[in-house]
C-alpha cells in the first residue's frame, strides 16, 4: 500500500512540476522545475522495479539540468536567466494541443488490452535491458561517449585566450611569468 502512495505522489509530482516549467517565469526556474519532474519519474521508475533505468534517470537529467543552469549563468544576457519572460507561445494552440495529446493518450492507455508477462523476468536484467537498448552497438555509443567527452575538453581549451604554459613561454624558460595582472600567482 505504501508502494502505491508513493508511487502515486511521485506521478502527481512529476505532472505538476512539469506544468510549473510554463508557468514560472525565468530560465532558470523553468530549468529546477523540469528536474524536480524528471526526479519524480525517476522515483516512479524505481517503485515499478526499474532500478536502472530510474537511477539512470536521477543522474542523467541532475547532470544534464545543473550544466544547463550553469551555462545559462554564464552566457545568458540576463542576470543567470532569472529576469521575467514567457515561457509559451501561441497559447491557445498549445493548449489545445496538450488536451488532445493527453486525450488520445489517455484513450489509448483505457482501451487497449494490454498483454499479461509470459516469461519470468532475467536473471541480471540491467545486462539484457543493455541488450535491449542497443544490441551490437554498445561499443560504439561507449566510443562515442568518449568522442563527445573529448570534444567538450578540446572545445573548453580551443576557447581559452591563453594556453596553459604560456605564462613562462612555450619552452617555459622565462625567469618571470608573463602575467596580465601583477600580483598574481606567478609573482
Amino acid at each position: 500500500m505504501w508502494t502505491e502512495i508513493a508511487f502515486w505522489l511521485c506521478a502527481a509530482g512529476a505532472v505538476v512540476s512539469g506544468m510549473l516549467v510554463f508557468r514560472v517565469d525565468s530560465m532558470a526556474r523553468a530549468t529546477f522545475a523540469l528536474l524536480l519532474s524528471f526526479l519524480a519519474a525517476g522515483g516512479t521508475l524505481l517503485l515499478v522495479g526499474l532500478t536502472y533505468l530510474g537511477v539512470l534517470v536521477f543522474l542523467m537529467m541532475t547532470m544534464e539540468m545543473v550544466l544547463m543552469v550553469v551555462f545559462m549563468v554564464m552566457y545568458m544576457m540576463n542576470p543567470a536567466g532569472l529576469m521575467p519572460m514567457t515561457m509559451v507561445h501561441n497559447r491557445r494552440g498549445a493548449l489545445a494541443i496538450a488536451v488532445g495529446t493527453f486525450a488520445a493518450l489517455a484513450t489509448g492507455i483505457l482501451l487497449v488490452d494490454w498483454p499479461s508477462a509470459q516469461a519470468p523476468p532475467p536473471a541480471e536484467p540491467t545486462r539484457a535491458l543493455g541488450a535491449a537498448l542497443m544490441g551490437p552497438k554498445m561499443l560504439v555509443m561507449m566510443v562515442l561517449g568518449l568522442v563527445l567527452f573529448a570534444t567538450i575538453v578540446a572545445t573548453v581549451v580551443l576557447a581559452t585566450r591563453r594556453g596553459r604554459y604560456e605564462r613562462y613561454g612555450d619552452r617555459l624558460d622565462r625567469a618571470r611569468a608573463d602575467d596580465p595582472v601583477r600580483g598574481g600567482v606567478g609573482r
